[in-house]
């Protein structure tokens, strides 16, 4: 399905990744655990074509994605990948139903098919009862599940998410891990999940441990490979450099309308439901 092939990452003098390679396969669950600075969040970003690697390839179904122009690319991302973040960034102007339509109407979809298709997937979620609700009116749990329904109105291929229980208490937490499994259950929906975590991570098919840029270990399992080029005193002493560098960037793409399939601000697009 998605493919990352030899990524380089630096910011500066600081080196993220440091030639990772990595398979996102059909129906799983894949965890992305490490410490923080470790370069989990950005190979995230790199994976959903929010970022571009200084060299290496991202390819889809044999497609090179870091070859399509930024129309296309906007396009694949819309259509075959679902974002969920820590802070759910929903609009704030919207109610829940607007928002989890949104992506469907970008996309091209008539709207009175995009606010089915988004009060189904509420629902589904235990949202029926608050579809008009905008987020400062919902709970915290609630936000994360109507940012889970929204990643998922496309149908997309593989869905990405940065710490999806981070801001949540363990009750919000636990029914955020089982919809997540139910999901993979009964649709076959893949996920990505970059976490700290440890139950969450827990419930993935394969657990990827970052450490340095490179993957240490798949499901505890050290991973043999070429010998990647030692870091340079500069980068050894600027750690903490590097966890302030991905953590900016990390909130600069939250901040990104991209996250929801939206390249330019959306103007003239009455989203009231039909009736």
């Amino acid at each position: 399905m998605l493919q990352l092939r030899d990524i380089y990452k630096s910011y500066g003098p600081v080196r993220v990744l440091n030639g990772i390679s990595l398979d996102f396969k059909e129906g799983e669950i894949m965890s992305i655990v490490g410490p923080s600075g470790a370069g989990k969040t950005t190979l995230l970003q790199i994976a959903g074509t929010l970022d571009r690697p200084d060299s290496g390839e991202v390819i889809f179904n044999g497609e090179d994605l870091l070859r399509l122009k930024d129309r296309k690319l906007s396009k694949f991302r819309n259509l075959q990948l679902g974002f969920i973040f820590q802070f759910h960034q929903l609009l704030p102007e919207f109610s829940a139903l607007e928002n989890v339509a949104l992506p469907a109407l970008i996309s091209g979809e008539k709207r009175k098919r995009a606010f089915e298709r988004a009060r189904r997937w509420l629902e589904e979620l235990g949202l029926g009862h608050r579809l008009n609700h905008k987020p400062s009116e919902l709970s915290g749990g609630e936000k994360q599940r109507t940012a889970i329904a929204r990643a998922l109105i496309n149908e997309p291929a593989l869905v990405l998410a940065d710490e999806p229980t981070g801001s949540l208490d363990s009750k919000n937490r636990d029914e955020i891990k089982t919809i997540i499994t139910d999901l993979r259950e009964k649709y076959r929906q893949s996920f990505v999940i970059v976490t700290h975590d440890r139950e969450i991570a827990d419930i993935a098919d394969r657990k990827v441990l970052i450490e340095d840029g490179i993957i240490v270990t798949q499901n505890g399992e050290a991973i043999k490979g070429e010998e990647k080029a030692p870091m340079e005193e500069k980068e050894k002493e600027t750690i903490d450099e590097k966890e302030s560098t991905e953590e900016k960037e990390k909130k600069r793409v939250e901040d990104k309308e991209s996250v929801v399939g939206i390249e330019t601000k959306v103007e003239g697009i009455e989203t009231k439901e039909e009736a």
